[in-house]
């Protein structure tokens, strides 16, 4: 009787949500672009800070404690710490869609309808 509603294979496990085991080279590039736009937030940051006589606890620690872009190895830059997983590392592009949202976050269409 329900025949129709059943959940079929491509429905449930189809290609629509599997992601590349791999990052491609633009998403690599794109990546690394956000990795120096971070940087570049940092240091701007501390520079208008120390200009004005001041600092910041968390943003010392921040400089002494993560690598720039540059420094980073490429373990580091496409991949993040799951405890879940087997090897405790997983992909990025499992974790964010490509428009920068994270996986069960809002887009632009939200109870507000905006």
């Amino acid at each position: 009787m329900f025949g129709a509603f059943k959940p079929t294979s491509p429905l449930s496990g189809g290609l629509l949500w599997k992601t590349p085991w791999r990052l491609s080279p633009p998403q690599k590039a794109r990546q690394r672009k956000r990795l120096r736009a971070v940087d570049a937030i940092v240091s701007t940051v501390a520079t208008a800070l120390s200009k004005a006589g001041h600092t910041a606890k968390a943003l010392e620690r921040w400089r002494r404690e993560m690598p720039v872009e540059r420094e980073m190895v490429p373990r580091d830059k496409y991949s993040i710490f799951d405890r879940k997983v087997k090897g405790y590392r997983k992909s990025i592009h499992s974790e964010f869609f490509p428009g920068g949202f994270a996986k069960g976050q809002g887009g632009s269409m939200g109870r507000d309808g905006g």
